[in-house]
Formats: C-alpha cells, sequence, structure tokens
C-alpha cells in the first residue's frame, strides 16, 4: 500500500510540475503570431495605391502596407492614404504591418534614410496642421517621439494623436489648410482675425 501512494505521489508531482512548466512558459511568446514582416525599401518603380503616382517623385513621409499572401507592400504617396486604407471597408482585412517614415529622421533635403520606417501603430501623428506633404497639400505628419511631434505641432500647428484615435472626419474630410495664427501682436491685444 505504501509502494503504491508513494508511485501516486510522484505521479501527481510530476503532473504537477509539467502543468507549472507550461503555465510558466504562457505569454513569454506573445501571441503566437508571427512576427510582422521586415519593413521593405521603397523600389524607383514604386507608384502609390491610390495616386498610382511614382513615390520617389514627391517628398514628405510615405507608407507601406503588408498584406497577409502578397509578396511585396502596398505603396501609399501620403500617410492619409494609409489611414484611408486602414479604414475602407472594400480594401483588405489581413494586414499583417503597417509601416511610416518618421519625421524625426528626416534629411535637409527632404527625404529619408531607409530606417527611418517605423510601426505606425506606436507613432505619433500631426493632423489637420499646416504641414504640406509630398503631393503638395496639408498630410498627416508620422513621429516615433511625441516631444517631437510637439516641436511640429508648435510650427505648424495641428492636433497630436495616436493612429487609432485619428478621426474619420480628418481621414475622409476634405483636404484644406487650416487658417494662419494671428500674428504674435495681435494674440497679445485679443484681436481676432
Amino acid at each position: 500500500m505504501r509502494v503504491i501512494r508513494l508511485r501516486a505521489r510522484r505521479w501527481v508531482s510530476a503532473g504537477m510540475f509539467s502543468v507549472a512548466v507550461m503555465l510558466s512558459g504562457c505569454g513569454e511568446t506573445g501571441s503566437g503570431a508571427p512576427p510582422p514582416p521586415p519593413v521593405a525599401v521603397i523600389p524607383d518603380d514604386a507608384t502609390g495605391h491610390y495616386c498610382g503616382m511614382y513615390l520617389p517623385e514627391h517628398k514628405g513621409p510615405k507608407g507601406q502596407i503588408m498584406v497577409r499572401d502578397r509578396e511585396t507592400p502596398i505603396w501609399f504617396t501620403t500617410i492619409r492614404e494609409v489611414f484611408a486604407f486602414t479604414h475602407m471597408p472594400e480594401e483588405p482585412r489581413a494586414i499583417t504591418a503597417t509601416y511610416v517614415q518618421d519625421m524625426v529622421h528626416v534629411q535637409p533635403d527632404g527625404s529619408f534614410p531607409e530606417d527611418a520606417w517605423i510601426d505606425a501603430h506606436n507613432a505619433w501623428f500631426l493632423i489637420e496642421s499646416r504641414f504640406i506633404g509630398g503631393m503638395g497639400v496639408p498630410d498627416a505628419v508620422p513621429f516615433s517621439d511625441p516631444d517631437a511631434a510637439g516641436a511640429y505641432q508648435q510650427k505648424y500647428g495641428g492636433h497630436v494623436v495616436a493612429f487609432s484615435d485619428v478621426p474619420e472626419s480628418y481621414i475622409f474630410g476634405p483636404v484644406q489648410l487650416p487658417p494662419d495664427p494671428p500674428p504674435a501682436n495681435q494674440l497679445s491685444m485679443g484681436v481676432r482675425q
């Protein structure tokens, strides 16, 4: 009888150890989903998904979206188009990664180094500002650093928001410049334009 009890204890101990090992592994590798695909380098012949224009011909931050079962990214000439793609029901839902060029790394000539891409879901965006993007119209401006976004906000106006907080009224609304702020001397006198 004593031998049976010892064996039972060993089986229970081994079972508890196995459960403990399995539970300790939970959460270590995330959701078990594969890592996002790597960022692609913009080829010379890349064209914007909606505008059909060559990306290398335009300044300003660009975007790329990776979709499952597609080897090449979908390219965007403006950041606002990236938002539109993710909100339009007729576009693919199997998005595996969304990348935008980080304005923290913009060069003096307006170009970006190849390592300037960041995950759009982790970026901060300056919207509704006077910043003119690559297509010659106001565009959302992505930043990895909220302080850098705030510095651009001081210069260009607008609002700094996270990817998930960009309102549909901005994404699908008309493209228009916000009014220029009144000169500093009129602000101090309380005069409004």
